[in-house]
């Protein structure tokens, strides 16, 4: 087989390739080798439930009804559209086969929204009449799709969202710079390297289908560039608890005195703690301690499959309140103050709903981050919230006992498709790059396996449901809702979040029943707009001490701060910290040292 697919010095001579015959066989070598990996990777693929791979029937039924209505209708407005689209194709068709003729090449004017588009920033998209044809092509299709879907008339608004969202999917798909012929950069790469980035770039695609059991989808950062605990989430700390859910870390103070009533965060069990310690300059855990605070941080086991039965009642009891029992012990004091991150967020206020309900005080504030607890309104989530996916992960998790690390990390990365799946794709696969060493990519990375019961406790309870916030949460006996929360509250949405938006965010919080709210808004998204440290001043935030009905009321009376929100924030948090006190070092009161920080659970790691 390899002698069939060698070059020889006369193919050499007569193609005028050059000197590299070598290398070029020895590149053509190893494709032969990559291929045989690549056929053995793909095997590996065991079939899903194909819910999970796109929407059910239902919605393919309502959007071709939807359409065919338009064309019986009003066929005149389709027939304008097709002539309107099939015009201006072979209008551009012709131009270029003109300028051709011609010996010249003027490029047209770029369509203005491609500014700022990273994917045709080679010049050859503009200058060279092949690319250029390839590229207004694609953008006059992109365009024709995303008018016949604008077109459609009769979805309901969820229905359209997800027709928008699955033709946006097909959209980025057919993009040019997707494909190696119509992708000059990667074009340009091959010449130069002799074959060696592609060669490079299957070695990569082989590598990710292994590690993934046959799913492709790519590496997003180098995976040897860093260790947990030497180089990421190095603060200074000790395990000074540990129980089937979770590892409580005390970190070491960095002040003679701190203040008297410690702090209690609660990360999301979506990924791992340490996004809030990837490195000390960026570490908002060591900016706390700094302080003068003493903090408690929870690392949550990743789940495996003898975690089925575990759902939200376990993570509130043995995760919140056991975690709450052990700082104020360790401290001997009798409240904390706390944070909620995300999904710890929205359970934090079902705890301290239940708090409420069984006339418990042990929390004195409580601090939210890009925290969802109104669903009503799901924003680029409605794609997965309906049925049709949410019945395939119920039937995913009765199947397996988790949801596994895998599906989250695609959901997320679909929503970016550009950003996190295509992009990397051509750099890893197309260009034969190395993943580049970042911190936070890494993190995104290492994600974690979820519960089954707890999965669909969160999808069919609050995502669909909007149980806290209409009708009630039932769990652990009681009825819970975002309006039994009566203690200070101050919370930090980030303005371009994909994930928990900003306004969803707003609604849910002036819903709860405190009459201490603070709402701070932050530039920025899911995690750089809350790992935003002073010294960087890279992002502003927002502020405005009213609460008004709707979150663009908000805004509008709202006023522009400078640099981060971490010192507003803390400000406001020492007034309700108590007097200083002597620092406290990890453990004691009958508690001692586990082991050291970031602990043992941050360290365990999915199949995926």
């Amino acid at each position: 087989m390899r002698d069939e697919i060698k070059v020889t010095e006369s193919d050499v001579e007569e193609r005028g390739m050059g000197e590299n015959l070598d290398r070029l066989n020895e590149n053509l070598a190893r494709v032969e080798e990559l291929s045989k990996r690549l056929v053995a990777a793909l095997a590996q693929r065991q079939p899903g439930d194909a819910g999970l791979e796109g929407p059910g029937q239902d919605l393919y039924l309502k959007a071709g009804m939807a359409y065919w209505n338009e064309v019986m209708t009003n066929p005149a407005k389709l027939i304008e559209h097709q002539v309107e689209y099939w015009g201006k194709t072979l209008t551009h068709f012709v131009e270029m086969q003109q300028n051709i003729a011609q010996g010249q090449f003027t490029a047209p004017e770029d369509d203005p929204d491609l500014a700022g588009d990273k994917r045709f920033s080679n010049p050859l998209w503009k200058t060279h009449p092949y690319f250029n044809f390839v590229k207004h092509q694609y953008l006059l299709g992109a365009k024709a799709i995303e008018e016949a879907v604008a077109g459609l008339e009769g979805l309901d608004p969820k229905d359209r969202a997800r027709v928008e969202f699955f033709a946006n999917q097909m959209i980025d798909l057919f993009s040019p710079t997707n494909y190696l012929a119509t992708n000059p950069d990667a074009l340009e790469r091959a010449v130069e390297t002799d074959g060696e980035s592609l060669v490079q770039g299957l070695e990569n695609m082989v590598r990710d289908l292994e590690s993934r059991q046959g799913e492709l989808l790519p590496t997003l950062a180098d995976p040897n560039a860093f260790k947990v605990g030497e180089n990421l989430a190095t603060a200074e700390g000790s395990v000074v608890f540990r129980n089937r859910l979770i590892e409580v870390i005390q970190y070491a103070p960095t002040t003679e005195t701190v203040h008297r009533t410690p702090l209690v965060i609660f990360p999301p069990w979506i990924n791992k703690f340490y996004i809030l310690d990837l490195k000390p300059q960026n570490s908002l855990i060591r900016w706390i301690v700094d302080q003068g605070y003493t903090l408690f941080v929870v690392s949550w086991k990743n789940p495996d499959e003898s975690f089925a039965g575990i759902g939200f009642e376990d993570y509130i009891e043995d995760g919140y309140l056991e975690a709450i029992r052990v700082a104020r012990e360790i401290t001997e004091e009798k409240q904390v103050n706390v944070i909620g991150y995300c999904i710890a967020g929205t359970t934090l206020t079902a705890a301290l709903s239940l708090l409420k309900k069984r006339g418990e005080k042990p929390i004195k504030s409580a601090t939210f981050f890009t925290t969802l607890t109104d669903f009503s309104e799901q924003g680029e989530f409605t794609v997965f919230l309906q049925d049709d996916f949410v019945d395939a992960i119920e039937r995913q998790v009765e199947a397996e006992g988790i949801l596994d690390s895998h599906y989250m990390s695609k959901t997320f990365s679909f929503l970016r498709a550009k950003d996190l799946v295509y992009g990397p794709a051509i750099r890893s696969y197309m260009m034969g790059e190395a993943p580049p060493a970042f911190d936070l990519l890494y993190w995104n990375g290492d994600s974690t396996n979820l519960p089954g019961k707890m999965t669909v406790q969160y999808l069919r309870g609050l995502c669909q449901g909007n149980a806290l916030c209409e009708g009630g949460f039932e769990i652990l006996g009681e009825t819970l809702s975002v309006k039994d929360v009566d203690i200070p509250v101050y919370a930090v949405a980030c303005q371009t979040d994909h994930i928990a938006a900003w306004k969803d965010s707003y609604r849910g919080f002036r819903k709860m029943g405190s009459r201490n709210k603070t709402f701070v808004l932050s530039e920025s998204g899911h995690i750089a707009g809350i790992v935003n440290p002073p010294t960087k001043k890279k992002y502003g935030h927002y502020t405005n001490p009213d609460l008004p009905d709707t979150p663009e009321a908000w805004l509008e009376g709202a006023e522009y701060q400078e640099g981060s929100w971490w010192p507003r924030w803390e400000e406001w948090l020492s007034n309700r910290s108590g007097k200083q006190v002597a620092a406290r070092v990890p453990g004691g009161a009958g508690y001692s040292v586990l082991a050291p920080a970031p602990g043992t659970y941050v360290l365990e790691k999915t199949n995926g």
